[in-house]
């Protein structure tokens, strides 16, 4: 039995949509969902609202989150579900994560075409943790990252190092989320 999407699908898929466009200008700032929803175990309410947001039949998912959640997103949102994470233009992780360098980077040309990875964790907090800098930021900003796969910030270097192309991350955690865009630098510490 399939729970409900957005309340109102259009004002709440705006604000959550205004929540993400914060998120990536000001990255590492916690932002709020904007909505109450229930989806399916193991998804919780910001990764879900997030793809109910920017997801359409136009934007391949992948997802490791069990069929019960692969059918709520896919009647919900209507994105075509992507066998492979790398040809997928929105990839959800609700445990590990596929490694960064295997999702769609873009090209030279379209670089935008580069894939982003909604990263379920178990807590966002500010103010302690990763020293973040980059466009968006006035000096650094720190977020805490409870959950993180072991490696995330080697790979992300990594992954900051072919741009303009490469992936966006949104971090997920309850009905909170924060993004690091592409550009971003992290520094453990």
């Amino acid at each position: 039995m399939l729970t409900a999407g957005f309340a109102d699908p259009v004002l709440d898929a705006q604000a959550c949509f205004r929540a993400v466009l914060e998120a990536m200008s000001r990255p590492g700032r916690i932002q709020r969902a904007g909505s109450a929803l229930t989806p399916p175990a193991p998804l919780n309410q910001a990764a879900a609202a997030v793809l109910l947001a920017l997801a359409d039949a136009d934007t391949p998912l992948w997802l490791d989150a069990g069929a019960e959640a692969e059918a709520w997103l896919r009647f919900h949102c209507g994105a075509p579900v992507a066998a492979a994470a790398g040809a997928a233009a929105f990839a959800l992780a609700t445990a590990a994560p596929p490694a960064l360098a295997a999702l769609d980077q873009g090209t030279e040309e379209e670089p935008q075409r580069g894939a982003t990875l909604v990263l379920q964790v178990e807590a966002l907090e500010e103010g302690e943790g990763w020293h973040l800098t980059g466009p968006g930021i006035e000096r650094e900003h720190r977020l805490r990252v409870t959950g993180a796969p072991a490696g995330f910030v080697a790979a992300w270097a990594a992954n900051r190092a072919g741009l303009p192309c490469g992936v966006d991350v949104i971090l997920c955690a309850g009905d909170r989320l924060a993004a690091l865009p592409r550009s971003v630098m992290i520094a453990e510490g």
